[in-house]
Order: structure tokens, then sequence, then C-alpha cells
């Protein structure tokens, strides 16, 4: 029995309605962002998939441009918040307010909703402000709702968390705790531009015209292509392999490689075992194919593994990342076939 025909056909036309749609969305981003391909890639996985993105950059990479754009183009509700030093939880989820009937005289409470009450919400430069704030997001990004004075609200569906974070500047920062880390399901690196991306970007940005996006997908559109790639099935031996890659992170693991004893702190949880599933589903659904293989655990496996690994003092002294932990640990062959 092929892939194919192992996936109710009503499946496979909705497939073929994803794939055209990802690549409207595709061509509708480009109109304002040049090159970027894999990170926007990253972006759609992680919205396909219902999980959420860090993007990691220097400043003035089009970070906050891309979030905009791609909400944009999803025709969902959007807002952003700029994270600073004074933030309060109350300004990202919402606060109570005393009013008074006019007509009786009666005070009452009146919940007023933050701007965390999005489909997709930009976190700009997440690690700016204080802890007791980044943990505001932690039921939000885990629950899709959020508790204040007592009552619990429930956030729209679809729901995003979309953090950009400057790698550069870390005076006057507080860097995400792992817990927090570990609700991204991808953290995705933006670089610089290539010598002819950088010529096209500052002619399109110096011009008088600015490129009018048309929506692609609505809120139900998305709803119903997330359970759709969560339908798209997957082998026992990728599961597995999944789970054994993630594993081999861990440096108390008996399967771990000597590198990841060596350089390795903490490895990345059940979480990432998960992530590196749904995400080659997503990767699966968005090139038009009815099941994911390893070559898609691969691809996302970077981007799932890397904010997870915490290196110890050895690495640093080795000069080696976790990125670089990551990708030598995927581009092994010990996780494949486990």
């Amino acid at each position: 029995m092929t892939a194919t025909q192992s996936v109710p056909q009503d499946d496979v036309q909705q497939l073929e309605r994803l794939v055209a749609a990802v690549k409207r969305l595709r061509a509708q981003v480009a109109q304002r962002i040049v090159g970027q391909e894999d990170v926007v890639d990253g972006i759609l996985t992680a919205v396909l998939a219902g999980g959420h993105a860090l993007l990691i950059g220097v400043p003035g990479l089009a970070k906050t441009l891309m979030v905009q754009t791609v909400a944009e183009a999803l025709e969902l509700s959007f807002n952003r918040v700029q994270f600073t030093p004074d933030l309060m939880p109350s300004d990202i989820t919402g606060t109570e307010i005393i009013e008074e009937d006019l007509t009786t005289g009666r005070r009452s409470f009146r919940f007023v909703h933050g701007p965390i009450f999005a489909n997709v919400v930009l976190a700009d430069e997440i690690n700016r402000t204080p802890p007791k704030t980044q943990a505001a997001l932690l039921q939000a990004m885990q629950e899709h709702q959020i508790t204040a004075g007592g009552s619990t609200y429930g956030l729209p569906d679809p729901f995003f968390v979309l953090a950009t974070q400057n790698p550069i500047e870390q005076e006057g920062t507080y860097p995400l705790p792992e817990a927090q880390l570990d609700r991204f399901m991808l953290e995705l690196r933006v670089g610089y531009p290539s010598r002819a991306e950088e010529e096209a970007i500052v002619e399109q940005t110096t011009g008088a015209v600015r490129a009018a996006l048309h929506a692609v997908l609505d809120a139900p559109s998305v709803l119903a292509m997330q359970s759709l790639v969560r339908r798209v099935p997957v082998s026992r031996g990728l599961i597995r392999s999944a789970v054994a890659l993630a594993r081999m992170t861990r440096p108390a693991d008996p399967d771990a490689p000597a590198f990841i004893r060596e350089y390795v702190e903490w490895g990345a949880g059940p979480r990432a075992s998960q992530y590196l599933v749904l995400g080659a589903k997503a990767r699966a659904a968005m090139a038009g194919r009815p099941m994911a293989d390893l070559d898609d655990v691969r691809t996302v496996a970077p981007s799932v593994l890397r904010h997870r690994v915490v290196t110890n003092f050895a690495a640093e002294a080795a000069d080696r990342t976790g990125e670089d932990l990551v990708h030598e640990l995927v581009a092994g062959k010990g996780w494949m076939g486990s």
C-alpha cells in the first residue's frame, strides 16, 4: 500500500489545498520580505503545527516585519507587544477596572483584555523584560488561556506567540528561563541577506510604493489545516528515530555520544520528541507529501533542539555552542533506524 492510498481521499484533496495555500502565502510574504525563505518556512511550519516560534537575529533583519506580514497574509488578529524593563504582567494579560453604573450608582469590576488576546502575538525583544513579566506568557503559550483576578479567560483560536530576540546586546536583558524556552516549538535564526538580496531590499524599501497584501487564509482555514497536519501518518520507525534523537541530547542517556556527555549539562525533554514529529508532519504537508519521513525530521531538528540543549563550562572553554553540537548530532546516523 502506498502512502497516498493509506490517506483518506478527502485528506488528499485537503492536502492539495494546503500546498496551494502555502504557495500563495510564500508569494504574498515575498512581496515585502526579500529572501529569508527558510525563516518564513519555519514560521509557517510552526503555524501549521500549532506551535510558537522564537526568532533570533541582529537588528534590521525584518524580524518584526516578517511576523506582521505573515499575520496579515493569514487574516488573523495581530497584536505587538514591545517588551521593556518596566512592562508588567497585566500590561500583557489585561487588568480589572472598576466601573460605576450611572443609573444605580453600583460599582463592579470589569476585565479589560490585554494584547495577549489575539491570534498572533508578536513579543518583540522578549528578553528585555524581567522574568515576572516573561512568565505571564507561560500559561498562555501552553494552555491557550490566562488567569487574572481569580478568573480564567480563553484566548482566540488559533493562537501563536512569535517572539524576537537580539543576540548581540546583552546589557539590561533577562535570558529566558529554560521552562519558557521549552514552550517554543522552534528557534529560528535570522541571518544577514546576500549581496543581491540586500540590494533588492534597499531598492524596494527606499521607493514610494508599498506592496499591498491579500489575505490567503482565515482562522477557520488555519484550524482545519492544523487538524490535517496532525492526521498526516508517520511510521513507528520515524517515531522511534525522533525519540532516539531527542534522548541522545541528554548526557546521562546510555546512547548519548561522547561529545554530548562531555559538553552538555542538560538535554532536550519529551516536548522535543513531540515537536520533531509534529514539525516533520507539517513539513511533509507543506511539500504535498501524504506521509512524513526521516528527511523531514532532519530538516526541523536543528530548530527544535538548539534552544533545548544547555551546554556546560567545558563547552564554553572549547568554544562549542549548543547549535554546533546539535548539528553534529543530527548529521550522524546513530539516531536513525533506532
